[in-house]
């Protein structure tokens, strides 16, 4: 009875809210006490553990190199500089290289016993291999030119001063199409060079795009039809031609802009004027008998793989004539009207964007000189000495140039 007389004395004088207090803070020392006598037996082993974090580091790793490769390749689709292929390579080393240390490093920590230190080594060298794989198809297909280079599956191969210019730059608009700028020559000057040299000048290209590339002296080289049949015998051929009176006097201000001092257009064009010979080896001339050398391109290909373009209606109807060439190509007609704006100084039309309201592109000074005035009794003369050449390239070809409707407005202009 003294015992809980005492007792209730005690509890009377001292708060419960202390007493539950004091009671908590004992449960909760014992209960950290016990959980740290049992904390090995909860830890999880360290190799496991690191050999986790190298996955997510490599793992990390290999979307970044990724994203940065990605972002670089989109920024330099245009215009590749040397600068910015150095620092693309640079950042995949970079990248190689902390990947590199984040392995040795877990080689180090992730070894508590020799077993699982080799099994996991060997392991993550399987890791770093993938990833070096990875990594080495990215350097070959996530390239600035998006693509592989390919030799062309179609050739502007004539003909000079016809408008091979303005249809290759009308070409390029058509985002399934690749084209090189400059002409290779590589049939007729450049053939020792080789296939891979031809192939190296190419623009790389993705599935479903056309390489191309234009040279009109093809048209009137005797070794093109076979170097190029050898070459793809499946290929489609351009020929842009023109009425070959009006191609000769554009193909002799081209040289006369270049050589003032060469002699007048009506001397280089005859033998003797006085008896009306035509000089035909004057390769202004010469060219202009379209038969003669479609004769040694038929021997190679058929007419379905050629398409004739006329540079005349290229000038009043652009529109119309890059429907047919893109036809002729197996494209989607993209290019159109829109894309074209007549430029009255220059007398040819210009390119434009139709989303785009800035100045129209034109070609560059070389194209649309003027032209000199010529002895209307030489055009007449010439126009006589084509005209057979005319009738039989109509015939081969199946198609109606109409050169012979300027030679009647021409000679009735100048009897007004």
């Amino acid at each position: 009875m003294a015992f809980w007389s005492s007792t209730s004395v005690f509890t009377s004088k001292v708060p419960r809210k202390i007493l539950f207090m004091f009671t908590l803070s004992l449960s909760v020392t014992y209960l950290f006490y016990s959980l740290m006598s049992c904390y090995n037996s909860l830890q999880f082993p360290l190799q496991e553990n690191y050999a986790y974090q190298g996955r997510l580091v490599t793992e990390e790793t290999t979307f970044v190199t990724l994203r940065e490769k990605l972002y670089s390749a989109s920024q330099g689709y245009t215009e590749f500089t040397e600068a910015e292929g150095t620092t693309s390579v640079s950042g995949v080393k970079d990248h190689a290289e902390a990947e590199q240390r984040t392995v040795e490093w877990i080689r180090t920590q992730a070894s508590p016993t020799k077993s699982a230190a080799v099994y996991h080594s060997s392991a993550l060298e399987r890791e770093h291999q993938e990833f070096s794989t990875t990594d080495s198809e990215l350097r070959v297909n996530c390239t600035m030119d998006y693509g592989e280079k390919k030799l062309p599956q179609a050739i502007i191969i004539g003909v000079k001063k016809g408008g091979t210019r303005a249809l290759l730059e009308a070409l390029r608009v058509h985002p399934d199409v690749r084209a090189v700028g400059n002409e290779p020559h590589f049939f007729d000057r450049n053939y020792e060079k080789g296939l891979d040299w031809y192939r190296d000048l190419m623009p790389s290209t993705l599935e479903g795009q056309i390489t191309m590339e234009k040279t009109p002296s093809y048209f009137v080289t005797n070794h093109a039809p076979k170097r190029i049949h050898t070459m793809a015998r499946d290929i489609k051929l351009i020929i842009v031609v023109r009425n070959p009176v009006t191609r000769a006097i554009s193909d002799y201000t081209q040289t006369l802009s270049k050589k003032p001092e060469i002699p007048t257009f009506e001397v280089l064009a005859f033998k003797n004027r006085t008896l009306g010979l035509i000089d035909a080896s004057w390769s202004a001339l010469r060219i202009g008998i379209y038969a003669l050398h479609l004769e040694s391109w038929m021997q190679y290909f058929p007419l379905s793989q050629m398409h004739f373009v006329s540079g005349e209606r290229l000038i009043v109807d652009p529109a119309g004539e890059m429907a047919k060439v893109q036809d002729f190509l197996g494209l989607k007609r993209i290019v159109t009207d829109k894309h074209f704006y007549f430029n009255k100084t220059k007398g040819f039309p210009c390119l434009k964007k139709p989303e785009d309201s800035s100045t129209p592109r034109c070609l560059g000074k070389s194209k649309g000189r003027t032209h000199p005035k010529i002895d209307p009794d030489v055009i007449r003369r010439l126009h006589k000495f084509y005209k057979p050449f005319n009738m039989m390239f109509y015939q081969m070809t199946g198609q109606n140039f109409e050169w012979e409707l300027e030679e009647d407005s021409e000679s009735r202009s100048s009897q007004d």
